[in-house]
């Protein structure tokens, strides 16, 4: 098999949308299968770094991205007591950087509304349940019916991907000890603007606080996303909760927090979120390749999950749409470069989910010992920027991907 010109991706989701919009642009005939008859995006809102950004203004989206969001400087966190545990400044990493929060569905907008004009073929109602011949791929749908040969397939289906145990079988995607509940209020007076501020009850409770620029409504004004960490098994029955006890505590913990989320009307404004640490090895089997959240998926602590997604999609069309050899073979190489940027993210994910969200006094403490100096300290300052702005990486960037 020689040559990309015919490809499937598998996912309506950030990393699906831009694999399909890159490849699309590059001359490939691009299908893209989606399981609900509405495509929709899941969660509240996320933080594009520069990486994403530089991802987005690839694809040609990061101005109508700027447009919506907000601009986010600094990342900033106190304990319930006031004293600060963390700040990260962009512009410790370089003087102009910055990241951009914006509503998820904005995003998801903006990438959908790019799938039409690049020729895309998309299919939606349609599940795909299994892959067959990976090397010269041939998708299944839940009714039986039979989608291609393809030169390649993207499998971009999310953490609690269907098909990567049908690609790799001893692939692992433990769901995560901790998860959050998300909700979106508005800030018409940009009280929390330019921060995305935390405030951490030891390693129990982490609340957060992130502006994302405009919501979904025409005419709506700016708005922020909360978030409060919880047990995973508590997540689901968050909806149950006193929720009023709920608030006074969030009162006691950040009062400016705590005059925010009396605009919820209830507990079911609040959505909760389950994530995954996955481990699959090769990504590839033959053409057929995972990416974004179901190759690489972890705990949202550094908030790489859509940025990292992103630089998948664009990478993999920048090395296999020119190429006219073997597609698995421009996989494997394509994965070797990626691996050098996502292991980073995921090491450091795992070893920072207990500093933030754990039970005990133990963990907290490190991470207060650890993350102070890392706050005040010229050198230090600048390691923990550019591990905030994702752009740590072993080896250099493609030229056209660089932040």
């Amino acid at each position: 098999m020689s040559g990309l010109t015919r490809a499937a991706v598998v996912g309506c989701g950030v990393a699906g949308m831009g694999a399909a919009i890159a490849l699309a642009r590059r001359g490939v005939e691009v299908t893209l299968f989606e399981t609900f008859d509405t495509p929709r995006p899941l969660g509240s809102g996320l933080l594009l770094q520069p990486t994403g950004l530089a991802a987005l203004d690839r694809l040609g989206l990061g101005d109508e991205a700027r447009a919506t969001g907000a601009r986010i400087e600094r990342l900033e966190g106190h304990d319930a007591q006031g004293r600060l545990v963390l700040r990260t400044l962009y512009r410790n990493w370089r003087p102009d950087a910055y990241g951009l929060g914006i509503h998820r569905a904005r995003l998801f907008q903006i990438l959908f509304d790019a799938l039409a004009p690049a020729g895309i073929d998309l299919r939606v109602g349609v599940t795909i349940e299994d892959v067959l011949t990976p090397a010269r791929p041939v998708l299944v749908d839940a009714s039986g019916a039979e989608h291609g040969p393809y030169d390649l397939a993207v499998i971009a289906d999310g953490s609690a991907s269907r098909l990567r145990s049908k690609l790799r079988p001893k692939a692992k995607a433990p769901v995560n000890p901790w998860g959050a509940v998300w909700g979106n209020l508005p800030d018409p007076g940009g009280d929390f603007a330019g921060v995305l501020a935390q405030v951490y009850d030891r390693a129990e409770v982490m609340i957060g606080v992130l502006p994302i620029g405009l919501g979904p409504l025409p005419g709506a004004p700016p708005q922020v996303s909360l978030f409060w960490s919880l047990p995973s098994t508590d997540a689901p029955r968050f909806g149950a909760c006193d929720f009023d006890a709920w608030r006074a505590r969030v009162r006691r913990l950040w009062p400016e927090a705590g005059a925010l989320v009396e605009g919820f009307a209830g507990a079911a404004d609040l959505a909760p979120a389950i994530y995954r640490d996955v481990s699959v090895g090769a990504w590839n089997v033959g053409a057929t390749i995972l990416i974004g959240d179901a190759a690489h998926g972890t705990s949202p602590q550094l908030g790489q999950g859509a940025n990292l997604g992103l630089v998948d999609a664009v990478e993999l069309a920048d090395r296999l749409a020119p190429a006219t050899g073997a597609v698995a073979v421009s996989l494997a190489g394509y994965q070797a470069a990626r691996r050098r940027h996502t292991a980073i993210y995921q090491l450091a994910s795992r070893l920072l989910t207990p500093l933030f969200q754990s039970r005990g006094r133990f963990w907290s403490a490190v991470r207060d010992w650890v993350f102070t100096p890392l706050s005040l300290l010229p050198g230090l300052r600048r390691l923990g920027a550019g591990m905030l702005t994702g752009v740590l990486r072993l080896g250099p960037w493609p030229k056209d991907l660089r932040p």
